[in-house]
């Protein structure tokens, strides 16, 4: 396959604002050029929309002459489909199915969305305190047995209990939304979920019994790096890498309004679909605390061991016949 070429400038300036620095206003808008037109998906009631109704209501967009235009989704499948069609540009997606993709011969690139990661939840006052309690438990788990929330879990649990949980427990696969309900109703005595879920049921009274980044550590990973990213394709870079750029330090500014200001979370609580005050408290906590900071060589090694344990629990059906770990993917290491 042939790799797109991006001009030196515009090559620059869509590394650094990957790898978390705040780069000069493109050559391109400083001459008074035409907008950067760049079409994201995101997911209806996903968090993206929450960095992207950021960017606008601070001109944040306006700013890097950047004409974004959001394309609602109703699942991540919906986005990862459209983005190989084209019809997209640039997705929230994790970074090892990026790296499947372009193992398969479609070039991907990777930036940093959230360090926020999942949690087993599980009732404050249940049967189950310890992770030796999950033997012969009932564990609800977001997405399918591919999961790599619940890959990490069975390696966890084989490192510290010595047993594989996909046959000490008993896994009960779902959605997010429906799977998490079930703690609550009974069904389930523990349920492992995505972050939005896990801050939810936290400001219902339910408790964390342990997160993913603590798996992680447990599995001898540090820093703890981000799972969850910007995807985009190669191939668009020479026709959007200034765009992709622009949206890149729009969304960094964005974040720094979000980590501070808390009437920017006013501003966004009707999005957010919140219970109650709790709830919304929460979930800005959470995605507060999930705000990515550098991203250097001591994450990319990170990524690679967390790459060796993901695909030796999830085999080739998640990592495909070749399991390589492509810095490229990262860049600019690579490149």
């Amino acid at each position: 396959m042939t790799r797109a070429t991006l001009s030196p400038l515009s090559r620059r300036a869509l590394l650094a604002a990957a790898a978390g620095f705040v780069a000069t206003p493109s050559l391109l808008r400083a001459q008074g050029g035409p907008a950067l037109a760049l079409r994201v998906g995101t997911l209806k009631f996903g968090t993206l929309n929450w960095l992207v109704e950021t960017m606008r209501a601070e001109g944040l967009d306006r700013r890097e002459g950047l004409a974004l235009e959001s394309v609602d989704f109703a699942s991540g499948q919906a986005t990862t489909v459209a983005l190989q069609a084209g019809d997209i540009d640039l997705i929230v997606s994790d970074w090892l199915w990026a790296m499947r993709r372009t193992s398969d011969g479609e070039r991907m690139r990777f930036a940093p969305f959230s360090n926020a990661l999942g949690a087993v939840m599980v009732a404050a006052n249940g049967p189950v305190k310890t992770l030796e309690d999950l033997r012969g438990r009932r564990i609800g788990v977001a997405g399918g047995a591919l999961d790599k929330s619940w890959l990490l879990l069975r390696a966890y649990g084989k490192a510290k209990l010595g047993v594989d949980l996909a046959s000490a427990a008993e896994p009960v696969y779902g959605a997010p939304p429906l799977v998490s309900e079930q703690l609550p109703l009974g069904r389930v005595d523990a349920v492992l979920t995505f972050w939005p879920y896990a801050a939810r049921l936290d400001a219902r009274g339910f408790a964390r019994l342990i997160d993913v980044s603590e798996m992680v550590r447990g599995l001898g990973i540090d820093p703890v790096p981000p799972l969850v990213g910007f995807v985009w394709r190669n191939a668009v870079m020479a026709e959007r890498g200034a765009a992709i750029a622009a949206f890149l330090r729009a969304a960094a500014a964005a974040n720094r309004v979000l980590a501070t200001d808390d009437s920017a979370w006013t501003r966004l609580r009707p999005l957010m679909q919140v219970a109650d005050d709790a709830e919304f408290a929460r979930l800005r906590d959470y995605y507060r605390a999930g705000i990515p900071g550098a991203f250097g060589e001591a994450e990319r090694v990170s990524c690679a061991k967390l790459f060796e344990v993901l695909a030796q629990i999830g085999g080739e059906e998640l990592v495909g016949p070749d399991p390589r770990f492509d810095r490229s993917l990262f860049g600019p290491i690579g490149e």
